[in-house]
């Protein structure tokens, strides 16, 4: 093994040595002591097995694992609503093995792409607690030994996870739906949303540009959350090996769909090959979650996501480990907003298989993790269907090498994220898509309190200097921590003109995070007594990926006096109200931005 990658994972078992022994008692205590179908009383049995006909006396004679469906079906949200079908195909893919499926419950799935900008973005990150909440009503009926969790976007999957590792004594595998097939470059799109930014087109060519970007059914695209979490799931061994970004309707995907259900079959604990969830995710899983982040350059997100995934297992990592992996782990795919290809691309260049497999040959992957599907050099091989029959191959050289580099010739030799710290705070950095000679700027400050009012001074012609622009009050406590995706094309107008400029802010950016440096999750974060409340307008703000730093340049006596500034957010409308609750009880983002946690003592 690369001696940081062990390094940083031997800190990580030491630190949650106590958290993670707990969490290991429960779901041994689960296992031997929890409910199980066969402990239901007749009349919690029948009302179990009233909604089905086919399956009924299967499942009074108990021969064989009941499969949980937790689904995040909708037809409003182009990932999901390939899911439509999936839980009447399972069923009969679990018959052909003996086993039985029922679909446990839903999950709501918000989709960040339409909420951008707008007042129901407030709720999506705490969408994911909900999505936490909701898996583990699905699971809690005690009719399930094993389960499969149907979901791909921002806040589903870590959802999914996050209640479902509190039943880790059952075996879970999670199914993907796959990218939608190309549309618009996502370049092109950019171009056309800049252009819309300064005014040089209209409504109807945003509207058609936008469109022909996301145009069906699937995820989009670019390397967002979305296919963030797909990569994740594959170097944690939590899909079958090469599940990730099979495109929606292929043979292929059938395959690996009906694969995984018949596998879960496989893995339960009346079984010789038990592979209950809680074990499949450790330590080292945890760490080959953060290494696949930084070495594909996936989305800002999962720096809140994946330490809460982990705290659900009683795993404590935090952003100082994911800065030092960050040092040692080489960049090896360019897939847009940090290049020009999307998912598509890079599948066909061969994709998670063979990212995983170099990584793996460079020793930067834990290769002893327990799987879903079996040894984790598996996950190095990409799946085809060959007649009838799924198999898998090795994926061979790369495809293009502008997509796809060995980890021997990587486009970097550093991941793609950067933590900061200094007088405003601790901060996180997507540099993999910063070019250069921008890792460090050093400007006026101008201050905002949401990102509305920064698209107002864009149009006005207030920012057409060198600037870092301030959006504070946008933190989980404050309103729910939005993602400010809407600043990307008129701070991207003003970088082309020639300024320097950042963001500076304890909001979220996107999965898209691009070309522009933001500093974001700032923490503490504003409201509270975070330091972004003391920042005024003229403040010289110094933002340095290169040596770390994020500083207000001012000194120490004068900035330590000042009176820190009010939050004038609404807390009311779009629901708000509703989530008051975990407004008041969230973490801080290097701790997972949750408000479920607290609560369980964990």
């Amino acid at each position: 093994m690369n001696p940081a990658v062990s390094a940083v994972t031997d800190r990580i078992i030491e630190r949650s040595r106590p958290t993670r022994a707990a969490y290991l008692d429960l779901i041994v205590r689960e296992r031997d002591a929890g409910l199980k179908r066969p402990m239901l009383g007749c009349a919690n049995l029948a009302h179990g097995y009233a909604g089905t006909e086919e399956d009924r006396e299967a499942m009074k004679a108990d021969r064989g694992m009941n499969i949980g469906i937790v689904t995040a079906y909708n037809d409003m949200l182009s990932a999901h609503a390939v899911y439509y079908r999936y839980p009447e195909q399972m069923k009969v893919w679990a018959r052909e093995v003996g086993a039985t499926a029922q679909v446990a419950g839903g999950v709501p799935a918000m989709c960040d792409g339409v909420t951008q900008g707008y007042p129901g973005m407030e709720l999506s990150l705490f969408s994911r607690d909900t999505i936490a909440l909701s898996t583990a009503v699905a699971l809690s009926h005690g009719m399930f030994e094993g389960a499969a969790l149907l979901g791909i976007c921002d806040k589903i999957v870590p959802g999914l996870l996050m209640g479902a590792l509190r039943f880790g004594h059952l075996p879970m595998i999670l199914i993907p739906g796959g990218p939608m097939r190309t549309g618009l470059a996502n370049k092109a799109k950019a171009a056309v949303r800049e252009a819309y930014a300064e005014g040089k087109v209209g409504r109807d060519e945003l509207l058609d540009a936008e469109i022909g970007a996301y145009h069906s059914k699937g995820t989009c695209t670019f390397y967002g959350t979305a296919n963030t979490n797909q990569m994740m799931m594959e170097v944690m061994g939590l899909h079958m090996p090469g599940a990730a970004f099979a495109n929606p309707g292929t043979k292929l995907r059938q395959e690996l769909t009906r694969a995984a259900t018949q596998r879960l079959a496989k893995i339960g604990w009346e079984g010789d090959d038990y592979r209950p969830l809680g074990h499949c995710v450790d330590e080292k899983a945890i760490v080959n979650a953060a290494v696949g982040l930084l070495a594909t350059g996936g989305s800002t997100n999962h720096l809140i996501h994946l330490p809460a995934i982990a705290r659900a297992a009683g795993i404590a990592i935090d952003w100082d480990d994911i800065d030092a992996l960050s040092r040692a782990v080489p960049l090896v795919a360019r897939v847009y907003p940090n290049g020009s290809a999307d998912v598509n691309g890079f599948e066909d260049a061969g994709g998670m298989p063979f990212v995983i497999r170099e990584l793996l040959n460079a020793g930067l992957l834990h290769g002893d993790i327990l799987t879903v599907a079996g040894a984790f050099a598996d996950y190095g091989k990409r799946p085809v269907i060959e007649g009838d029959t799924l198999r898998w191959e090795d994926p061979g050289a790369s495809g293009d090498d502008t997509i796809l580099r060995p980890a021997s010739d990587p486009f970097s030799p550093e991941g793609g994220f950067r933590i900061l710290s200094g007088n405003l705070g601790r901060a996180c950095i997507k540099v993999s898509a910063v070019d250069r000679e921008r890792w460090v700027i050093e400007a006026p400050a101008r201050v905002f309190h949401d990102q509305a009012e920064v698209q107002v001074a864009f149009k006005a012609g207030e920012l057409d200097r060198d600037v870092v622009v301030v959006v504070r009050f946008q933190g989980p406590r404050a309103n729910g921590m939005p993602e400010l995706h809407k600043l990307t094309p008129p701070l991207g107008v003003l970088q082309n003109k020639g300024f320097k400029v950042a963001l500076v802010t304890d909001g979220r950016m996107s999965g898209a995070s691009g070309k522009v440096p933001a500093a974001i999750h700032c923490s503490p974060e504003a409201l509270g007594g975070g330091p972004l409340g003391r920042v005024r307008d003229g403040d010289v703000i110094r933002l340095d990926a290169v040596a770390g730093t994020l500083d207000a340049m001012i000194d120490a006596a004068e900035w330590n006096a000042r009176e820190l500034a009010d939050c004038p957010l609404a807390t009311e409308g779009m629901g708000r109200e509703l989530f008051g609750l975990f407004r008041s009880a969230a973490d801080e983002a290097e701790l997972g931005a949750s408000a479920i946690f607290a609560g369980a003592g964990l």
